[in-house]
């Protein structure tokens, strides 16, 4: 009884460490990340446009985040280790409707996790990163990420 008592207490522990470790979730995320504005610059191809991250952002850069929304299927959602989420639904994300680039991130999943398609708000955690420099990939990428299933209906 002991030794199960100690691997419980240990369990719940990293558990209650890993959720203090998070540094923003829900809806919090997405309204942080439309603190962004664009500078033009010049390319090899004409103008570019280059996300200015505004401090809002950067306090959150390279920490755990949980955030919700919705997979935006592309040949790439099926995949075992990438998706697009989208603040908002398919009709009103960043590639098909009305949200700016700010409403979407790549989801780099950790090499074991797996997911499972369908158009209802999901939940993932991982490590929020910045793309400035990279104009083929979106500006807001979660690495390391982890499924946590179905989001709650909370907002």
């Amino acid at each position: 009884m002991k030794k199960i008592l100690s691997i419980l207490i240990v369990v719940l522990g990293s558990s209650l460490a890993q959720a203090q470790d998070v540094k923003m979730t829900g809806v919090e995320v997405w309204k942080t990340l439309a603190d962004v504005k664009y500078e033009i610059q010049k390319d090899e191809y004409g103008d570019v446009y280059v996300p200015v991250f505004g401090k809002d952002i950067t306090s959150i850069k390279d920490q755990l985040v949980e955030v919700e929304g919705f997979v935006i299927p592309s040949d790439i959602t099926f995949t075992d280790e990438y998706l697009i989420l989208s603040s908002l639904p398919i009709s009103e994300c960043f590639f098909c409707g009305s949200g700016g680039p700010e409403t979407v991130m790549e989801v780099h999943l950790k090499k074991d996790e797996r997911y499972k398609y369908n158009t209802k708000r999901l939940k993932f955690r991982g490590k929020l990163t910045l793309n400035a420099k990279n104009p083929d990939q979106l500006m807001y990428q979660l690495v390391e990420g982890e499924f946590l299933g179905l989001a709650d209906d909370s907002y």
